[in-house]
């Protein structure tokens, strides 16, 4: 799935179904399942808004993202998971960088903790723009300039700002994958991770459908 102007959320695999949850829950009572019916549908329902959330965490997501460097180090905050990330010491950096549409060229109107977000007039949006991408060109171009007179890539690499492309291997059960969907795809997130959670959410969606349902019938609580 396609997000921002570079970027991408593939799911590379997937152990998940709305099965193993309710086969999870089950084992207490040495019982266990191989069709999902309507039982299961209304234990699923149960466990969500009881919040028994340990049979939610019997599946795994592995997802490859491609994504701005600040959109990581945010993401990377949700440590009950496991990130290998591309490594710029090992390999060239790539020379795509984040510059936002213009409708998402945005000013912050408030104060920290209680402020919204309001689109500018259009030449301030495209100065914005531009000077993204002459700040880019130029940080790149250094960073080429001291790899080819032989300056190690580990060292290179702090001539690139953070709207630089990164990828990673995210690999998430789907406890832990609701919980990051509840904070990241919400009207107070970044506006960039929230479309990439978006694409993760349609993706657990398709897999979990029973669950997912159940996620948002309880106010997209995770449990």
């Amino acid at each position: 799935m396609r997000v921002l102007d570079h970027g991408f959320v593939r799911l590379d695999d997937a152990m998940a179904d709305d099965l193993s949850v309710a086969n999870a829950a089950r084992v207490s009572f040495a019982r266990r399942k191989e069709e999902m019916d309507d039982a299961d549908r209304g234990l699923i329902g149960f466990l969500m808004r009881e919040r028994h959330g340990t049979p939610f965490e019997h599946n795994a997501f592995r997802f490859h993202v491609r994504c701005p460097i600040f959109v990581a180090r945010e993401w990377f905050r949700h440590r009950i998971s496991s990130f290998n990330e591309f490594s710029m010491r090992y390999a060239k950096a790539s020379d795509d960088f984040y510059v936002p549409a213009p409708e998402d060229v945005r000013t912050q109107v408030g104060k920290p903790g209680a402020y919204t977000f309001e689109p500018v007039d259009a030449e301030l949006a495209e100065r914005t723009r531009a000077e993204l991408r002459a700040v880019y060109d130029a940080a790149y171009a250094a960073y080429e300039r001291l790899v080819e007179a032989g300056v190690a890539r580990e060292l290179a690499r702090a001539a690139l700002p953070v709207g630089a492309y990164t990828e990673f291997f995210w690999t998430v059960n789907a406890r832990a994958l609701m919980n990051f969907i509840s904070l990241r795809n919400a009207e107070a997130a970044q506006r960039e991770i929230r479309l990439y959670a978006t694409a993760c959410e349609a993706l657990f969606a398709r897999h979990m459908p029973v669950t997912h349902a159940a996620f948002v019938a309880n106010e997209r609580r995770a449990p």
